[in-house]
């Protein structure tokens, strides 16, 4: 299982990572560029926020990770601890690079995992309670089919490959 499997994207949870490198010790981890954002951001004064933001966006959309030098010489002295800890993560936040780039776009977060958990609690939030398990697995079914009938003529060629 999972032989063909080159790149797991998740959001930086510590025991997520740390179960991935030992079930699949070979693939590459890719963190979520949206919540690293977020943690960085929560470091940074008001008044540099968007100029913080834009910069660390930068090193996303980078070639290389060039874009990292200049953010640090950038801001080391005003926000150590926050250049600190994306350089830290900075291997497992530029995965994605490894991979063909068309779809790094894709790759360096992990919004269609979230946009899935968003319609779950869209759909149940109004039942405020469910009267037994097995009324609970159709809404759940009802939503997870949905999105693969949505997407099932989708695919992106570059994901699949011959069996």
């Amino acid at each position: 299982m999972g032989k063909k499997l080159e790149l797991m994207v998740s959001d930086g949870c510590p025991g997520l990572a740390g179960a991935l490198q030992t079930v699949y010790p070979r693939v590459a981890h890719q963190r979520c560029g949206v919540h690293k954002m977020r943690n960085i951001l929560e470091k940074v004064g008001k008044r540099d926020l968007q100029k913080v933001k834009n910069d660390a966006q930068a090193i996303y959309r980078a070639e290389s990770q060039a874009a990292f030098r200049r953010f640090q010489a950038q801001w080391q002295g005003v926000y150590p601890v926050m250049v600190k800890q994306l350089k830290q993560d900075l291997p497992e936040l530029l995965s994605f690079f490894s991979l063909p780039r068309q779809l790094w776009r894709k790759l360096r977060t992990t919004n269609v995992i979230e946009r899935c958990f968003v319609e779950v609690r869209r759909r149940t939030r109004p039942m405020v309670c469910f009267v037994n398990v097995e009324s609970v697995d159709r809404i759940l079914f009802s939503i997870f089919n949905g999105f693969n009938e949505k997407w099932k003529n989708r695919a992106l060629r570059l994901f699949t490959q011959p069996a």
